[in-house]
């Protein structure tokens, strides 16, 4: 059923006009998160990090699922998010619009399908800054896309702030392990 929905998601276009604008300003219409955290030092945290992005490590939650972790970061890639709270299964669709790979940078963004509960652009990024920290950034802008969403809005905001908190915890780990 998974598979079913994602190879019918392939052939949508994306549910938003602001595709890419995670690279810089995120567009007005849209709520904004914004959340970084420390992930260690040097080139092992970098490489470390690169590699936990590649497996989609900050995706390992627990309530959060994503169909299928061994897909590829790269520009076209269909994911599904299967998320579990409060008793029920959804299941977003996304696909990545960019992918950074640079010396002292690496990441991708996903954006929305129709079959997603949002609207908008998620940004997945480490960075091994000048001073030798290396720092995941998680950067997205979204807006309710079904009314669902709409009615239960105070319910899907607190789901964006615990998958950010989440996320960021989990790449903690998966550096502090060796990515």
């Amino acid at each position: 059923m998974i598979r079913a929905f994602l190879a019918g998601q392939e052939r949508e276009e994306l549910a938003y006009r602001e595709v890419g604008r995670s690279r810089a300003e995120p567009p007005a219409g849209y709520r904004v998160d914004h959340h970084r955290v420390r992930l260690g030092a040097g080139p092992a945290a970098f490489e470390a990090a690169c590699r936990a992005l590649r497996r989609w490590e900050m995706f390992q939650l627990g309530w959060v699922a994503l169909c299928w972790p061994n897909v590829p970061v790269e520009p076209g890639t269909t994911v599904g998010v299967l998320v579990r709270a409060w008793g029920l299964w959804w299941l977003n669709a996304s696909r990545i619009v960019y992918v950074l790979d640079e010396e002292r940078r690496f990441g991708f963004a996903y954006g929305t399908l129709p079959g997603h509960a949002e609207r908008g652009e998620e940004r997945f990024i480490v960075e091994w800054q000048t001073d030798d920290e290396v720092w995941y950034d998680l950067l997205a802008f979204s807006r309710p896309g079904h009314w669902l969403v709409w009615s239960g809005y105070p319910l899907a905001r607190r789901l964006q702030r615990r998958f950010a908190r989440d996320s960021l915890a989990a790449m903690v780990r998966a550096v502090r392990t060796g990515g």
